[in-house]
């Protein structure tokens, strides 16, 4: 018999895993936030909007001289679709001309202006995807190694990951690959 059950649900489970492995506190709510975040990005086709093939720093730039709730929607959008990318496809940056820590920093940055609207319920989980952003983005990159095909990373981008974000999750997978990653290297290295 096969089980047929909502992406929110096989997300949910996932998450749940992901925050656990990566020792990721996190509240309920946020974690419930991330669920729904990676639901949307399943079941919602693209939404061929001219404005998604801007630079994301350009339209957070726009979103911030904006106000209101086109504002809002603008730095959500902004910060969902960093996370989403800094998780899932934080590999193939690496062969790109802006690399996971751009979306990092984007996506942080967008967070936290959501996060300084007291009206919004949702604040302190913005807040909180603010704060532990590169956290966050451990968890979805678990998510998705758990949902891919792929065989194992690379390790030498992996260890040029673990350079540029500090990402704990990177920086277990290394070792536990026989790779000790030494941080006194990461301030050494020019920019």
């Amino acid at each position: 018999m096969v089980r047929r059950e909502s992406a929110v649900e096989f997300f949910k489970e996932l998450v749940d895993g992901a925050l656990a492995n990566q020792r990721l506190a996190a509240n309920e709510l946020t974690a419930f936030y991330v669920v729904q975040l990676l639901a949307n990005f399943v079941e919602r086709p693209s939404s061929g909007d001219e404005d998604d093939t801007a630079p994301l720093a350009l339209r957070l730039g726009q979103a911030l001289e904006t106000g209101g709730m086109r504002q809002r929607t603008s730095l959500k959008h902004i910060g969902d679709l960093s996370l989403f990318v800094s998780g899932f496809f934080s590999d193939s940056l690496n062969r790109k001309v802006v690399d996971v820590d751009y979306y990092v920093s984007i996506g942080g940055y967008a967070y936290m202006a959501l996060s300084r609207f007291e009206t919004d319920t949702f604040s302190p989980v913005f807040a909180e995807l603010a704060e532990k952003f590169v956290g966050f983005v451990d968890v979805l990159s678990e998510v998705s190694a758990r949902t891919s095909c792929a065989s194992n990373a690379d390790v030498l981008r992996l260890y040029e990951k673990w350079l540029k974000t500090g990402s704990p999750r990177s920086g277990q997978l290394l070792i536990e690959r026989g790779v000790v990653p030494n941080s006194s290297i990461k301030s050494n290295l020019p920019q």
